[in-house]
């Protein structure tokens, strides 16, 4: 039956109530919190670094709380020497991990160039700079040995420069004759000022004594941000050159597929040669400003060990392959960020000496968990969509 138009008794259908602007279904303010949160954290984690980025800031946040003085002012510097120097060697150790080789011999230059250095300065009379450049002049030269033995005889990197590793730390001791070395130009002078104190509403004067270090010390290590300065300018250089040079694109590639390089025209021989050159380069450098910053040089082999280990592994940990064709210099920044953290948490926790590497080298074994179970969980979701 037709509904006649104005019959009461007809079914009608009201309009739908008009929406004003800003007027939408209600939406949980905690819900929109929770997508947004989770967006950003998504974002993060798409990036190649973004899993070790959150495991290093929530290593950092629980120290932060369990323990008073780890988000200070203070602790920030005493942090600096704890990563600066491991982000430093692990940029240019990241350049022949992606070749799919490693360099062991950053342990020896890092020990060997501060006592070079020295002899340069102090014994022969070569003013400081020029020292500084001779002696890392020499680190590549042996780089230069490295890449020759790698790339044109054939040698496995692993053996070629575990040799140099032995041969230079034999050298530092030769050098040293085995005793402690006072660094040149990280002398500390003293002068005496008057200063002005208030007590009890009298003015009087006290004299103090002030520490004043040089300005090759200043800029070599001893400056208090000296080293986090050098650090994030080699990082960012070494990343710039990574993601937009031929260099950087020809050492990818050989990492990926060497013959195909060399077929597709690379000169693989130079590529690789020049790479470690860098690292030794990049070794080397730090070598001078720890022992600037400290003061004095010890000829200790087993120290020397620990700083190639852990560059070396905060290389790994910032996402670099060890069989080579993927890196990123920012990724080993973060990753010594993270090493430096976690030594320095440990530290002011009070934990004992004897505990420290154990807890190390589980944290590192936890995060290395982490990172790769993200970047699993991250391609899936890639190949899902």
């Amino acid at each position: 039956m037709a509904s006649v138009a104005g019959d009461p008794s007809a079914p009608s259908s009201a309009p739908a109530p008009s929406v004003g602007p800003g007027q939408g279904p209600p939406q949980s303010a905690g819900g929109g919190a929770a997508r947004v949160a989770r967006g950003a954290l998504g974002r993060v984690l798409s990036l190649r670094e973004g899993s070790i980025v959150v495991v290093t800031i929530v290593t950092a946040i629980y120290f932060t709380a369990n323990t008073e003085s780890f988000f200070t002012t203070a602790n920030f510097k005493t942090l600096l020497p704890y990563f600066a120097p491991f982000a430093i060697i692990a940029a240019g150790e990241v350049f022949v991990m992606i070749l799919g080789e490693i360099d062991l011999s950053i342990g020896a230059m890092y020990l060997f160039t501060p006592f070079l250095f020295y002899k340069l300065s102090a014994t022969w009379g070569v003013p400081l700079v020029p020292s500084v450049v001779i002696a890392l002049l020499v680190c590549m030269g042996v780089g230069l040995a490295n890449g020759f033995a790698v790339a044109v005889i054939g040698i496995n990197s692993f053996v070629a420069t575990l040799g140099m590793l032995f041969t230079f730390e034999g050298l530092a001791l030769i050098v040293s004759h085995g005793e402690t070395k006072s660094i040149p130009g990280a002398e500390v002078t003293h002068s005496e000022v008057k200063v002005s104190h208030v007590v009890n509403g009298h003015h009087i004067t006290l004299t103090e004594s002030v520490n004043h270090i040089g300005t090759f010390a200043k800029i070599f290590g001893a400056g208090t941000y000296s080293e986090l300065i050098w650090a994030l300018a080699i990082v960012i250089v070494l990343q710039v050159v990574l993601t937009f040079t031929r260099w950087g694109l020809y050492t990818v590639a050989i990492g990926s597929n060497k013959l195909g390089a060399a077929e597709a025209g690379v000169r693989v021989t130079s590529v690789m040669i020049r790479n470690f050159v860098l690292c030794a380069l990049t070794a080397g450098l730090v070598g001078i400003l720890e022992a600037v910053r400290a003061g004095s040089i010890q000829p200790d082999p087993a120290g020397a060990n620990e700083i190639l280990f852990f560059a070396i592994a905060a290389g790994v940990i910032g996402g670099t392959l060890l069989t080579g064709g993927s890196g990123t210099v920012v990724g080993a920044l973060i990753g010594a960020l993270f090493l430096g953290i976690l030594k320095d948490g440990l530290v002011l926790k009070g934990v004992n000496a004897n505990y420290l590497l154990f807890y190390t080298g589980l944290a590192i074994l936890i995060a290395m968990t982490v990172n790769i179970y993200v970047q699993r969980v991250r391609r899936g979701h890639t190949a899902s969509g």
